[in-house]
């Protein structure tokens, strides 16, 4: 058996290839669009004497909030010493987690693609490729609905924490009498509920997959030979 490269595309025209070369386009649309996330929330403080404080809350991918400053030093905001307040919430570790799977499925998409497009000759006359390529793509379906289900959660912290709610309750300054905190101006969270919605659509597409994957193993050649066919009705022999 010849081990050697052999360029041939027409694994792309065939599901296991195309839906191979999708999933390598999802990952980088999932992980691209929460990794090299940032963004500002404008929160504007209304002062009982009618004068207007502007505080502004800058956050990015991880995620980490409690590491956001609302107030970097003492300052005096509608005649009150604030203290340095950072926002609340740490979402650092969904938000890493999701990429991760990202990243991982984006680099094994390529090596698969690499095999199916150079090495098919090798990957369909032994058991190891196909079995290898079914229990991890059966395990990146599993690592994809999970991290999709965390990063969706940690993304509603992100929203909770940044909102005008989440600010009155950790700004101090918020609860005095005639002081009004209120975030007039929202960073734009489109790519991140994107990301969110390529996060479970890369489980489908990586589900649908496994099916093709799972009819080049053994198990599936296996399971129609055992088959029996249709019996023979016995014709009498002549007298």
């Amino acid at each position: 058996m010849m081990t050697g490269f052999r360029l041939n595309l027409s694994p792309l025209k065939e599901p296991l290839g195309f839906v191979k070369l999708v999933e390598w386009l999802t990952a980088i649309f999932a992980f691209g669009s929460c990794g090299g996330y940032s963004g500002r929330n404008i929160i504007s403080i209304l002062c009982g004497d009618s004068r207007n404080e502007t505080l502004n809350a800058d956050f990015h991918y991880p995620f980490r909030l409690s590491d956001v400053p609302l107030v970097r030093e003492n300052t005096s905001l509608c005649n009150h010493t604030v203290t340095p307040t950072h926002l609340v919430g740490d979402s650092a570790s969904s938000a890493e987690f999701f990429v991760g799977v990202g990243i991982i499925c984006f680099l094994y998409s390529m090596a698969a693609l690499l095999v199916y497009l150079g090495y098919m000759h090798v990957y369909k006359d032994s058991d190891f490729g196909p079995i290898f390529d079914f229990l991890i793509t059966a395990v990146l379906v599993f690592l994809w609905l999970v991290c999709s289900s965390a990063w969706a959660k940690g993304l509603q912290n992100v929203k909770d924490a940044t909102n005008t709610e989440g600010v009155g309750a950790t700004l101090a300054l918020c609860k005095a009498s005639n002081v009004t905190c209120e975030v007039t101006e929202f960073a734009n969270m489109r790519t991140l509920n994107i990301s969110v919605v390529f996060g479970f659509l890369n489980m489908f597409v990586w589900a649908g997959n496994a099916w093709f994957v799972y009819k080049e193993t053994r198990w599936h050649s296996q399971k129609f030979s055992s088959q029996p066919g249709p019996s023979r009705q016995q014709v009498p022999a002549p007298i």
